[in-house]
Parts: structure tokens; sequence; C-alpha cells
């Protein structure tokens, strides 16, 4: 693993988040998508050679609205940059870690992504996430 690519942060309403951020960053955010797939709209903010990811539901049964409905709102995962995803998935399972989609899919920021269950990581998602070339 190279470095954390970002925290990913579920939020009710990403453009009151958006503000919030911005206010205490002291920048704006550089990118707002939506992942279809995945039921979620991201907003993205850089900081130094990390990022945060601000997580807004769009559709009732998004894992972000799960999280959100029974924790609350905050830090949702952790992710971190790899080479080579797929060997890492491979590594990890190896390792015993227990892998939500050893398939890696394509997510926000131009990433291919790999989850971990948090079972297997001390109660933390970790994301796993490889710039698509």
């Amino acid at each position: 693993m190279n470095k954390i690519e970002h925290l990913g942060i579920a939020v009710r309403d990403i453009e009151k988040s958006n503000e919030l951020f911005e206010k205490l960053l002291g920048s704006p955010s550089y990118k707002i998508e939506e992942v279809e797939s995945e039921g979620v709209k991201t907003s993205f903010f850089k900081i130094g050679e990390s990022k945060i990811e601000l997580l807004e539901a769009t559709k009732e049964d998004s894992p972000i609205a799960k999280f959100i409905a029974k924790k609350g709102e905050g830090i949702h995962h952790i992710a971190f940059d790899v080479t080579d995803i797929e060997k890492e998935v491979a590594r990890l399972k190896k390792e015993g870690f227990q892998i939500l989609n050893e398939i890696p899919k394509k997510g926000a920021d131009n990433k291919k992504v790999v989850f971990l269950h948090p079972k297997s990581t001390n109660g933390t998602l970790i994301e796993l996430c490889q710039e698509i070339e």
C-alpha cells in the first residue's frame, strides 16, 4: 500500500457539508460526482497528498443510506492507494481478510475499488483503490 488515498465521510446533505468543509479546509471541493451503481453522490477535497470524500446517499437502500440510518453521519471508510489492486486483493485474501468484492469495480475519482469487510479489519471498512489508466 502506498498511502492513505482518502477518508470517506457519510453525510446527509452534501451541499451543506460542502459549505462546512470549504470553511474548515479553506478551499472548495475540486470534484462532485455521482456513482449511480452505488447510489451515492460524492464530493472531494484535497489535503496535501490525501483527500476527503463526502458521500451522500441518492437511493434509500444504498450502503451510505443504511450506514447513516444505523450510525449517523461520520467516517465511513479509509481508502488506501495501491499500485496493483488484483495482486493486493490476492495477498490480503491469503492473509485471511474478508473481501467484499474480489473483482474491482469502478468507483469515484477515476478509481478501481475493492472493499474489505469491517469484521476482518477491527470494525473499519477499508477501501483499496487504484487509478484507472
